[in-house]
């Protein structure tokens, strides 16, 4: 009769191994969420660069044709990274009739905004 009193004092019970499975859930699930989060945060910080370099192509290119950019609103698209973009240009005049104030506006192919440049830009 020992031997068998022996052999269940050290076992664990049910209750001991369901709080262990309960705990070692909601670790799993906590850290699959963050990983999920630090998903997004990578595709988002992606985009945010494939963005820059459209944004940034379309202002070089206004600087490159060396005059006073026109000023009202005008639309293009870039492809970046296999991903197509739109690019919003915003020309503006400033109180001196020398500058121009253009921000460039990046949009997701599912209108979804994503980088505003803004710059100033001189004649000539």
């Amino acid at each position: 009769m020992t031997g068998n009193k022996r052999a269940s004092q050290y076992g664990f019970t049910l209750v001991e191994v369901l709080v262990a499975l309960a705990i070692v859930a909601v670790a799993l699930a906590a850290g699959l969420r963050s990983s999920g989060a630090l998903l997004n945060h990578a595709q988002r910080q992606a985009d945010q660069l494939l963005a820059q370099l459209c944004a940034e192509n379309e202002l070089v290119r206004l600087r490159l044709a060396r005059q006073l950019p026109a000023i009202g609103q005008s639309r293009s698209s870039c492809e970046q990274g296999g991903q197509a973009l739109d690019v919003d240009l915003v020309v503006n005049a400033t109180p001196n009739p020398n500058f121009r104030r253009v921000e460039a506006r990046v949009i997701s192919a599912d209108s979804r905004p994503l980088l505003s440049l803004v710059t100033v830009m001189g004649r000539y």
